[in-house]
């Protein structure tokens, strides 16, 4: 451990490797202070807890990319009808270029959220994303609806199946792609086989 580093960044720096290696639920504090160099008692002065260390780790990526994804779903609301069709898929595959940037920015800290944040708040990031885009696939259905375009309803079941499929997909890119140029062809093939797909299933030209 960098003897430059302060008591807590020697904490954090030894957590991630603790965390990344064992998963959350499997981490020990024990490992962590003596990977960092530190007192039990030093830890303490600065976490509460196993839980608290890990959010100190992985909660403002957390929130930065759900708010970049959040914020994307709200201003595609905005738009009218005719701009919603046309701009359906651009806008968010834009979204997932976007959020890839960032991810690969972070990388160990959506590692973290992704791999090894069982027993957290963290572990539902997909499911909490797939619940979004289902709204707003409901949304965008309604709204078209709404203003006379022919748009075929999805089963919910389906759709459900399809969006979760879709952010699988997505964050294995980060999982098992190391190199965000490859990630990145991966990524552009999954955008047009998910607008193909949405395409043919709303039987609407978008």
């Amino acid at each position: 451990m960098d003897n430059q580093l302060d008591t807590n960044d020697k904490i954090k720096a030894a957590a991630m490797e603790e965390f990344l290696k064992n998963g959350f639920q499997m981490a020990s504090l024990r490992n962590i202070v003596k990977i960092a160099g530190v007192t039990t008692g030093a830890f303490y002065g600065y976490y509460k807890s196993k839980e608290e260390l890990f959010e100190s780790l992985v909660d403002e990526q957390y929130n930065h990319i759900m708010k970049m994804y959040i914020d994307t779903q709200n201003e595609f609301k905005q738009l009218d009808t005719d701009t919603m069709q046309s701009s359906m898929g651009k806008v968010s595959g834009d979204c997932m270029e976007d959020m890839l940037d960032y991810m690969y920015d972070n990388v160990n800290e959506f590692r973290l959220i992704l791999m090894c944040s069982k027993g957290t708040k963290y572990e539902n990031m997909i499911h909490e994303m797939s619940d979004i885009e289902v709204q707003a696939t409901h949304d965008f259905v309604n709204a078209m609806q709404a203003d006379g375009k022919a748009i075929k309803s999805v089963d919910p079941m389906l759709e459900h199946m399809l969006v979760s499929g879709m952010f699988s997909a997505f964050f294995e890119l980060l999982i098992h792609k190391d190199d965000i140029k490859e990630a990145k062809l991966y990524l552009h093939q999954l955008r047009s086989f998910y607008t193909a797909g949405w395409r043919e299933i709303f039987e609407i030209e978008l």
